[in-house]
């Protein structure tokens, strides 16, 4: 979030800073480290920062902090040159407060924790488990395969829905400009027929009469309902409600379940390698799962606690699948639960790409289908009448 402190400079000049911070009191403590007096904080709300939600790019960070620590470089001047080359001014921000609080002996983790909207608790996990073994670098190569592979199925899925949405997009408006626009025109051909209208030319008329002069009004109202769907789009709880819907399609339950077990096997795969005990994994990756789900972890993960074999537990609480219930087991005698983890969701990966190439292929044809017969309908309705009165003139 971003701030401006109203400062008082060694000169005595007063000016104010704009700066990112997680809280108020960051923001303030930011300036006086750089040797200002601050006179007042506060937040900076702008329609900008309304609509742009920046974030920190934690992948690229950890792909070039990963780089400069194997060329050899301390980790203080790999912060440092993070820093010189970022162009955000927030994002700049962020890593000099970074810079102070290693410089002052704090570990890297227990620092970026303390920014938790820029930094993951499982970043934080993967990188507070290499501190303690002195393999900083190697955690931060886990963490960045296990991010790569994550996006790789993420950016799947949205870029099947793009053209959906696009051509749902585009067919609603023309569908809105037809009957807000060119029905009203064709109606007024028709207007002065009295009760010769043909029965299509009744019904535009119809139309037309109840439209006119609610133009606007139907505009505003769309341009509501638009923003209505934004904000829902970025609010949790709407997703969490989507959710319950969907979980009482089996079809779609499936699929939403196969999806989220990925996620949580690779990132508890990849805890576990880092050195994180079992329990304490479950506990971390438990934000991945769905409400539905993270009940029956909660159960799993105290059965667990209790000495209770890991995969006939998961099983219990139908937090598997056929095949990644019997790969659990082979891990658990094999004493590789990471490798297989990580195999299970390699697994459930490919298959939620094969669903969704095929969902793409079913249903952006029958959504142009649906369109179309929409579009065709309001075009009919429309020429209808002038057939009509073509035969009588005949």
């Amino acid at each position: 979030m971003k701030f401006e402190v109203k400062v008082l400079s060694q000169a005595g000049a007063v000016s104010a800073l704009e700066c990112g911070a997680a809280s108020e009191a960051d923001a303030a403590t930011y300036a006086r480290s750089l040797g200002l007096t601050v006179l007042s904080v506060r937040p900076k709300r702008s329609l900008g920062v309304a609509l742009r939600s920046r974030r920190f790019p934690l992948l690229l960070f950890s792909q070039e902090l990963l780089a400069l620590l194997r060329s050899g470089l301390p980790l203080v001047e790999c912060l440092e040159t993070l820093r010189d080359k970022e162009t955000d001014s927030g994002n700049r921000n962020l890593l000099d407060r970074i810079i102070v609080s290693v410089r002052q002996g704090s570990p890297l983790s227990r620092t970026l924790a303390a920014y938790p909207q820029d930094f993951p608790e499982l970043f934080i996990a993967a990188l507070k488990a290499g501190e303690n073994t002195g393999e900083v670098g190697f955690a931060l190569e886990r963490y960045i395969a296990y991010q790569t592979q994550v996006d790789a199925i993420r950016k799947k899925v949205v870029s099947a829905s793009i053209y959906p949405m696009l051509l749902l997009g585009v067919g609603s408006l023309v569908i809105v400009f037809l009957l807000l626009y060119v029905v009203p025109k064709f109606a007024g051909v028709f207007a002065e027929r009295g009760a010769s209208r043909p029965m299509a030319a009744r019904v535009l008329i119809g139309w037309s009469e109840l439209v006119e002069g609610r133009a606007p009004l139907a505009l505003a109202a769309a341009l509501a309902i638009a923003y209505a769907a934004y904000r829902a789009l970025r609010s949790r709880r709407f997703w969490s409600w989507l959710e319950a819907r969907l979980w009482s399609v089996r079809a779609a339950r499936d699929r939403l379940k196969v999806f989220q077990l990925s996620r949580f096997y690779r990132t508890v795969g990849m805890l576990i390698r880092g050195g994180i005990p079992l329990v304490q994994a479950l506990r971390l990756a438990s934000g991945l799962l769905g409400d539905r789900l993270q009940g029956r972890l909660e159960r799993a993960v105290a059965s667990i606690s209790q000495g209770q074999p890991v995969a006939a537990t998961m099983e219990a609480n139908e937090l598997t699948t056929p095949v990644a219930s019997r790969m659990l087991a082979v891990g658990e005698r094999s004493g590789n639960m990471p490798e297989m983890m990580e195999r299970i969701a390699q697994f459930h990966d490919e298959e939620t790409s094969r669903w969704v190439d095929w969902a793409s292929r079913v249903f952006e044809p029958a959504l142009m289908a649906i369109i179309g017969v929409v579009i065709g309908a309001i075009v009919i309705l429309m020429y209808l009448p002038i057939f009509e009165l073509a035969g009588e003139l005949r």
